[in-house]
């Protein structure tokens, strides 16, 4: 049967009856996270006309598609029967049938099982299509209140307490915004974790995202373990943390003392400091004030 749509100059187009392409083809489908009408117009097209949507609880995606009046064949795929359903619906794809992926909430393949299956897809040579929409991660960065100009993803931290202790460890150095995921019975000890390796950084932890109750606590680490103490919170959690300030330790800006003024600047300008604060940095490290480093770098 072919691909159920292809892209002509820009445009997309129904061709259910393409017959030269001998595979079906992989849809990647992002869903609601929470609030049901996320849900793209063309997500709702791919899930209407594919042959078969896999779906890590058959369940949850039952109501889903319930809601849109979608009846379509179900497979269960997910962590604990992915090595087993992998070859099945591999080979279901190799006899032209179209398979949407969907996980429980957001987009398949971001700490879900379904980067196994795209992989094992592009392997085969068959054609993966992603459907973009909600994700949990995205949803929370631009509200946290923290820098959204660089970030990094670290999914779940390790369930093993060495594990989590080193990675937490590893990220101490971390730049750029930092994002997890974490369930609710783990996250003040993960806060605690995080508090005591990390620093008081800014941070917020977002919840229920686009669902009734969601709700956004920010703050410091110290003042947001204080506003949770007595909570009960519950539902799908994101912690976003402030990255590391971009600087250089004591030592190295010592280091930089003996660099003329505009070395000085420029070796904090390359660390990704606008201009504002490497001049403030450059004040802090040489003991005088931000106007005078102003004077020797601007008013030559």
């Amino acid at each position: 049967m072919g691909c159920l749509f292809k892209i002509n100059y820009g445009k997309v187009e129904s061709c259910l009856m393409v017959n030269d392409i001998e595979n079906g083809c992989l849809y990647i489908v992002s869903t609601p996270i929470g609030n049901l009408n996320d849900i793209t117009i063309r997500a709702l097209d791919i899930l209407k006309n594919v042959d078969i949507i896999a779906a890590e609880d058959t369940r949850h995606t039952l109501k889903l598609l319930n809601h849109f009046s979608i009846k379509k064949t179900l497979i269960s795929y997910h962590e604990h029967n992915k090595y087993k359903v992998d070859d099945k619906l591999i080979s279901k794809l190799n006899e032209g049938k179209n398979i949407a992926l969907v996980s429980d909430a957001g987009t398949p393949g971001i700490s879900d099982p379904g980067e196994d299956i795209i992989r094992k897809a592009i392997d085969k040579g068959i054609n993966v299509i992603p459907i973009p929409g909600p994700s949990a991660l995205v949803t929370a960065v631009i509200i946290s209140g923290l820098k959204t100009d660089r970030f990094v993803f670290e999914g779940f931290l390790p369930p093993k307490k060495t594990d989590r202790k080193k990675l937490i460890e590893f990220l101490k150095k971390e730049n750029r915004t930092i994002i997890l995921y974490e369930s609710p019975h783990s996250l003040k000890n993960t806060i605690q974790e995080l508090y005591q390796i990390l620093g008081n950084r800014k941070i917020a932890i977002l919840r229920e995202l686009t669902k009734i109750h969601e709700e956004a606590i920010r703050g410091t680490f110290e003042e947001v373990l204080n506003l949770i103490e007595e909570k009960r919170l519950k539902g799908e959690m994101v912690i976003v943390i402030e990255g590391k300030e971009n600087s250089y330790d004591d030592e190295e800006s010592k280091g930089l003392n003996l660099l003329c003024i505009e070395e000085h600047f420029n070796e904090y300008i390359k660390l990704g400091n606008d201009k504002k604060e490497a001049m403030k940095k450059v004040a802090n490290d040489r003991g005088v004030s931000k106007k005078d480093i102003y004077n020797i770098l601007f008013k030559k």
